[in-house]
């Protein structure tokens, strides 16, 4: 054991002599350099680093947030502006309402080159016979018209044809 207490009284001394030989230019130096080497003195600086370091993060996050908010206030100019348009294309159909009538007549539809009625050309018609520059067939109607028989013509056969014609058109 006093084996042990002597290399332990050894180990004591060569750390009184180290912390000697690292203090001796410390007290050389004068009491400003004395200061430094406070404990206290270097956990504050090491919390001044820390606080900088957060503060430098809290702002690298706050030009994240105002780059995200420019970006957003960009996406809802871009909004704005083609909901404003569509308003405004919406206000230009409205303002065509009052300009456009529901015409009724009997116009009939003239046979087109494919066998077929050509109704649009018919609503056409009635439109401008009503005083209105173009028009839509809203209503068309097929009927087989036969021509009326005389009383000494009841043993002949009739000649009838199938007819279309346009009854309503929505006319601008």
């Amino acid at each position: 054991m006093t084996k042990r207490i002597q290399v332990n009284a050894l180990c004591i001394c060569l750390l009184l002599l180290v912390v000697t030989i690292t203090g001796a230019p410390a007290l050389a130096q004068g009491s400003a350099k004395k200061d430094d080497t406070n404990i206290f003195t270097d956990i504050g600086r090491w919390l001044d680093r820390s606080l900088t370091s957060v503060g430098d993060q809290f702002k690298g996050a706050g030009k994240d947030i105002d780059q995200g908010f420019d970006k957003l206030n960009r996406d809802a100019a871009v909004a704005a502006k083609s909901t404003a348009n569509a308003a405004v294309d919406a206000a230009d159909a409205v303002a065509k309402i009052p300009k456009t009538r529901v015409m009724t007549g009997r116009q009939a539809c003239p046979v087109a080159d494919n066998g077929a009625p050509d109704c649009a050309m018919a609503a056409n018609k009635l439109c401008q016979a009503k005083g209105m520059k173009s028009g839509t067939s809203l209503d068309v109607t097929s009927a087989r018209e036969c021509p009326l028989r005389k009383i000494s013509e009841l043993n002949k056969p009739r000649e009838c044809k199938n007819v279309t014609f346009v009854s309503r058109a929505m006319c601008q």
